[in-house]
């Protein structure tokens, strides 16, 4: 329980609910490099238009690098901004890196006696061990408490491709790329696995939005949804960067959550 809720506050910052527009996401200014201490910047932001900056930074709390050999980094250069944070990431060593946020959380809905909707956490609100057991009415009407599982990522590449980073923990909603994220080319096919804690994420909703939606009369958003082992398939049709948006839901939460829901947004480039 208290690894539960000590994030949720985390997860109230960096996210708005799925009846929001907004979409949180880390874009870095390159994907492919090859060159000795290469330097690649990052913007991190939440926000209505994919990658643009309108509507709020992205907290960094939370925020991790791992390197290729899948030891942690520290993000240098921070800085947060009202629209946006950047950070810096210097690829001393040859491979793959992954950033990402990963939280899991506890969410509670339901109508008090006033017939007005509730919700815990609120916005920005963070709680406390105990808050659960002391503010959510085990007994209310529509009474819904969620396990919320959200995970924002993206991948770089110094030299050659490597996998350390791809492997999955097995612990809440994950994405695995079955082809090696920074070796995506226009008009070929990737593969990608959905799981939550290890098991595959059936039925999941997958959207992928290519960058310069303001330029264009349709946004053109790829959807598909994952198959009964979780995989699902993207033809990627032009290079340029990707947004990719996933959101699950099942019936298996762990007490005192009923319902399991799981969101991943990423950024992808393709060549």
């Amino acid at each position: 329980m208290k690894k539960l809720t000590t994030v949720a506050a985390l997860v109230a910052l960096t996210f708005a609910t799925a009846a929001d527009a907004h979409r949180a996401w880390i874009k870095p200014d390159a994907t492919v490099l090859s060159k000795e201490n290469a330097w690649v910047t990052f913007d991190a932001v939440v926000s209505n238009e994919i990658f643009a900056r309108d509507h709020v930074a992205f907290r960094l709390d939370g925020i991790t690098a791992y390197a290729p050999d899948g030891s942690e980094m520290a993000l240098e250069n921070t800085h947060t901004g009202r629209l946006r944070s950047v950070f810096d990431l210097q690829l001393t060593q040859q491979g793959t890196y992954k950033i990402a946020l990963a939280s899991t959380a506890l969410q509670a809905r339901w109508v008090d006696e006033n017939g007005d909707r509730k919700m815990w956490p609120g916005r920005g609100v963070t709680p406390k061990p105990g808050d659960f057991e002391r503010m959510v009415p085990k007994q209310a009407k529509d009474l819904v408490v969620s396990e919320v599982s959200r995970r924002v990522e993206t991948y770089v590449t110094n030299g050659a491709p490597t996998d350390t980073v791809l492997a999955p923990t097995n612990r809440g909603f994950e994405l695995t790329p079955m082809v090696h994220p920074n070796d995506l080319y226009a008009e070929e096919s990737a593969q990608f696995k959905l799981t939550y804690n290890g098991e595959p994420a059936v039925g999941a909703e997958v959207t992928v939005i290519k960058d310069g939606m303001r330029y264009r009369d349709q946004q053109g958003e790829i959807i598909v949804h994952s198959d009964n082992n979780g995989e699902f398939e993207i033809t990627w049709p032009e290079s340029g960067q990707y947004f990719m948006e996933i959101s699950y839901q099942d019936d298996q939460g762990k007490a005192p959550a009923t319902v399991r829901r799981g969101s991943y947004s990423g950024v992808f480039e393709v060549l």
